[in-house]
């Protein structure tokens, strides 16, 4: 028998840990050299593990929801393939050995006992270690110890929802809803009592992300997903750390948009790629980066770190309705081609959820296209730790007045506005205001008789 020992992969120089979202396989079941193993998630990106060797699944030693350092042997898998039912049973997942022995326990007691509720009144009694409700839901005998400690109701454990395997109610979907419970209660006696004895408790400020909001009769209440949750955090972050200020500017692109509806099926004909304008833009984005570095920077303390790479995150929506940024990396070493390759290579990996922990990573400049939803202009919110965001809006026809040398006269012109975010920690108005400028300046000096 060869035993190959299955590890939580390094998923980028910083990530240290990864949780188990799900597995897809099961101890005993035989795999080959590339299936998929299970899914793992970060900070960053989720991605799929795949199995690097033929064999059968011997142990699973972590389980679904279980945070494991890189590193750390996570499975066992039997390259000489053996028979495993044994080694099956031993190694079953903990929740499935807890049903085990409940059963043993519901065997033991009485058939008078068990026909007796558990309930008495509207609390949960503690009676056997596990059982399950009339509905036929499982609550473990934490969750279960800590209801009738904090006298949650029969009918409200019915309510949570839980965010464990087929909706069980963990511990921290327990413990959120007695906190949330408790801030929704009208004052009473005992909170008098405890405002009195300890005055501090009324001179701290409760935070925002902890504000309650109450429900009305036919609202519906949507769970954050696990993205949505780090995607709040982190917005909410950025605003508390950077001096958010935005500058606009509303940029001539006719040059632009003629060269590429001239172009574009010949391209697509050629490279089978789509050419949008976005790595148009982008090369101009680079140049003007190199023109003002201080755009492509990052905050350390009292220190500026002036960025030599031109990383560009670019902003995705996902077809969940988060949002993901992934990055080009060294964006300032490619060609228009290059951009546009590499645009559409990580815009249809975020997409199809195919990402690695590295296409997310190391971001020092990110745009945000708002004209992909036809929206005019917008102010994105920073990406930390880098000190610029910008907007792009969508391309509109408009009359414009256009000097000519036999004078001004007004023509129609393609314009679309741009939305510089900066941190004014580091960024003054003058510096975001020539950035912009020079932006534009790019932008409308664009070669119209370029090949690509």
């Amino acid at each position: 028998m060869a035993n190959f020992e299955l590890v939580m992969p390094k998923l980028g120089e910083s990530i240290q840990e990864a949780t188990i979202t799900k597995w897809i396989v099961k101890a005993g079941d035989k795999v080959r050299d590339d299936d998929i193993l299970l899914e793992i998630a970060t900070d960053k990106v989720d991605s799929e593990i795949p199995s690097p060797v033929s064999g059968t699944i011997m142990k699973i030693l972590y389980q679904q929801d279980e945070v494991v350092p890189v590193g750390t042997v996570i499975a066992i898998i039997d390259t000489g393939g053996g028979d495993f039912n044994q080694e099956k049973e031993e190694s079953k997942p903990n929740a499935v050995i807890t049903d085990t022995s409940s059963a043993s326990t519901s065997v033991s007691t009485p058939a008078s006992a068990a026909a007796e509720p558990e309930i008495s009144g509207t609390e949960i009694q503690i009676g056997e270690p596990e059982m399950e409700e009339n509905t036929g839901r499982y609550y473990s005998p934490l969750v279960r110890k800590i209801a009738s400690e904090e006298k949650v109701t029969a009918v409200e454990l019915e309510r949570i929802q839980g965010t464990g395997r087929n909706g069980r109610v963990r511990k921290e979907d327990i413990l959120k809803y007695i906190q949330d419970r408790e801030k929704a209660e009208p004052l009473i006696i005992e909170t008098t009592t405890a405002r009195v004895t300890e005055p501090e408790v009324t001179a701290a400020k409760p935070s925002p992300e902890k504000f309650k909001v109450s429900a009305s009769p036919g609202d519906e209440i949507i769970k954050m997903d696990r993205m949505r949750k780090l995607i709040a955090e982190h917005m909410v972050m950025s605003k508390s750390i950077s001096a958010h200020v935005t500058n606009m500017i509303e940029t001539d692109v006719t040059r632009i948009v003629l060269w590429r509806n001239r172009i574009k099926d010949e391209f697509f004909a050629r490279e089978k790629d789509k050419l949008t304008y976005l790595p148009i833009f982008l090369e101009s984005v680079i140049s003007a980066l190199k023109d003002y570095p201080m755009i492509n920077a990052s905050v350390d303390g009292d220190s500026i770190i002036l960025r030599k790479n031109i990383n560009l995150g670019i902003a995705v929506a996902l077809p969940t309705g988060n949002l993901i940024v992934p990055v080009i990396k060294n964006a300032d070493q490619l060609s228009l081609l290059g951009l546009v390759k590499s645009l559409n290579r990580i815009a249809d990996n975020a997409r199809n959820n195919k990402l690695n922990p590295d296409d997310v990573t190391g971001g020092t400049f990110t745009v945000s296209n708002f004209g992909t939803f036809r929206n005019v202009m917008g102010t994105p919110i920073i990406n930390q730790p880098q000190v610029a965001v910008l907007g792009i809006g969508t391309v509109e026809k408009k009359p414009a007045v256009v000097e000519t040398p036999e004078g001004d006269m007004i023509a129609i012109r393609h314009k679309m506005y741009l939305s510089l975010t900066y941190d004014h920690r580091i960024i003054d108005g003058a510096l975001g205001g020539a950035y912009l400028r020079k932006l534009a300046d790019y932008l409308e000096a664009f070669d119209s008789r370029r090949t690509l």
